[in-house]
């Protein structure tokens, strides 16, 4: 017997209750005395269409609980790929994402040459308890093998309580929620082979740290997270930023804490617009001595940032700024010059083209342009001298192809200069990129 494939929770319904009907008819008449002879058969017949039914139920089931074609939806901070689980009805999900690039220097310099690399291969795996708790994590393994510079990190791994939409908490290994790239860094949704410089050198993303908090939607518009975490440890301090100052939930110090909120308001009235701010707080020094002395090495950063999305137009623009509490005393120690006041900015614009050549296309063409400007030393401690090389701008123009959603190709050339004039090579990139 063939059924046309529901496609919804009434067709299942009337496909039972078709059924059904047929199974009652068939009860009636082996019940009656009538037809004596064919009342066995009939029996049969029930049973098979008794089976027949209950196959088809359970086909059904499993076509509406795992579509044939996954949606990919960002939800509650997460990438697309990263938020797979909470979309299941209960049960495990897996997701994950992966890249690899070319990169070709332009102009020689020192050491710098051509190279190609199988950047990372992310995983996810996530298993909902109950419609109120829920577990995610990412496994990442970076640069193809650990036998070389490879290594394999846990970026996330937490647990989500769900309580209404205005309050939820959140447990364990967490992503920092600030700037675009930290939450949302997979392939597909962002410009370019290199992710931006001012998200690594002033955001120090991927950034994660060991701690709890709450989450949620004030308003259908207002968005809020905020958590207490391990703080940053000033030992890795440098002059190119506070990035290897995180901890990362390995043996991490918890003498001091850090403090994260971030704001995201994205007004109904103008469709694909979002803004907002995030601002992080914390004392690094972690009861250590500097120099002799213990220090007070309370850490500032905060970034404001806009998006917007209209039609095949993509546009992002985030600012950043931090200051580091006795700089001086940390650069004694980590024996360099440590900037107490750091700051950056990039703004980046694509645009879809395809559209404009074949209207119902399903794939995706944007040649982009992004520039930064970032300086980890916009300030320095007195009596030391500042390091112009420190203070960059980038340039950087390309294409991203995507043939199918979760399946990006690009290319992009970028231009690197600093305040000091010291030359910095050009390069191009190529590469590619999927979700699952």
């Amino acid at each position: 017997m063939a059924l046309e494939k529901p496609k919804t929770m009434d067709d299942m319904w009337k496909i039972i209750q078709e059924q059904q009907k047929q199974i009652e008819a068939l009860k009636a008449k082996s019940e009656t005395n009538q037809v004596k002879t064919t009342a066995t058969g009939d029996v049969k017949t029930l049973e098979r269409k008794t089976d027949i039914l209950s196959e088809e139920v359970e086909k059904l089931r499993t076509n509406l609980a795992i579509p044939e074609e996954a949606k990919y939806k960002s939800m509650y901070g997460l990438g697309p790929a990263a938020s797979k689980v909470y979309s299941v009805g209960k049960g495990l999900s897996l997701g994950g994402y992966g890249e690899a690039n070319y990169r070709g220097v332009v102009s020689e310099k020192g050491d710098e040459h051509n190279s190609a690399d199988f950047y990372r291969l992310v995983l996810y795996a996530g298993y909902k308890f109950t419609d109120n708790i829920l577990f995610n994590s990412e496994i990442e393994f970076e640069h193809g093998t650990t036998d070389k510079e490879g290594q394999v990190s846990v970026e996330f791994a937490a647990l989500d309580f769900f309580f209404n939409p205005m309050i939820n908490a959140r447990a364990g290994m967490i992503l920092m929620p600030m700037g675009f790239i930290n939450q949302i860094h997979e392939p597909p949704f962002y410009f370019g082979n290199n992710r931006p410089q001012v998200e690594r050198s002033i955001i120090p993303s991927t950034w994660s740290e060991l701690g709890a908090g709450l989450f949620g939607q004030l308003t259908p518009e207002l968005s809020y997270t905020t958590y207490v975490t391990t703080g940053l440890d000033a030992t890795g301090f440098t002059g190119k930023g506070i990035r290897d100052g995180r901890q990362l939930g390995s043996e991490a110090h918890a003498e001091s804490f850090g403090y994260v909120a971030r704001l995201d308001y994205t007004p109904e009235n103008i469709p694909g617009l979002s803004i907002g701010g995030s601002a992080y707080v914390g004392e690094a020094g972690q009861g250590k001595l500097y120099a002799g002395q213990k220090i007070n090495a309370f850490t500032q950063l905060y970034e404001g940032h806009l998006q917007w999305k209209y039609r095949g137009l993509e546009l992002r623009a985030l600012g950043s700024w931090g200051h580091i509490g006795d700089a001086e005393l940390i650069s004694q120690q980590n024996n360099e010059t440590i900037g107490s006041q750091n700051y950056g900015w990039y703004t980046e614009i694509g645009y879809d083209v395809l559209p404009l050549l074949f209207k119902d296309t399903s794939q995706y063409l944007a040649p982009f342009f992004r520039y930064e400007h970032f300086d980890t030393m916009a300030k320095t401690p007195t009596g030391r001298a500042d390091d112009l090389s420190k203070d960059k701008q980038i340039y950087q123009v390309g294409l991203q192809y995507k043939p199918i959603p979760n399946v990006v190709i690009k290319a992009d050339y970028r231009n690197i200069t600093n305040k000091a004039g010291t030359k910095e090579p050009d390069d191009f990139n190529l590469g590619v990129g999927f979700i699952f």
